[in-house]
């Protein structure tokens, strides 16, 4: 079971993958998306996107951003 997460940057697309799960730093402090995640829309400070590919741990550092989740699917556009 995975989420599908998409990272958008000015500069392009950072990361496109199926993960199992992925933390981001919102507004209202970290908060972690798992499979089945109730839809939301929120802005992101800057921070690291930790997220779990294929059992390995992985982080990108970013500035502030949004992110949208909706139906296992993660977008967010960050500035790097």
């Amino acid at each position: 079971m995975s989420i599908a997460l998409h990272i958008l940057s000015p500069e392009g697309t950072l990361v496109q993958a199926d993960v199992t799960l992925v933390t981001l730093p919102g507004v209202e402090g970290p908060f972690t998306v798992l499979k089945d995640h109730a839809a939301l829309i929120t802005a992101l400070l800057p921070g690291n996107i930790r997220y779990v590919e294929d059992g390995q741990e992985k982080f990108l550092p970013v500035r502030d951003g949004f992110v949208e989740v909706r139906d296992n699917v993660v977008k967010v556009c960050v500035e790097v």
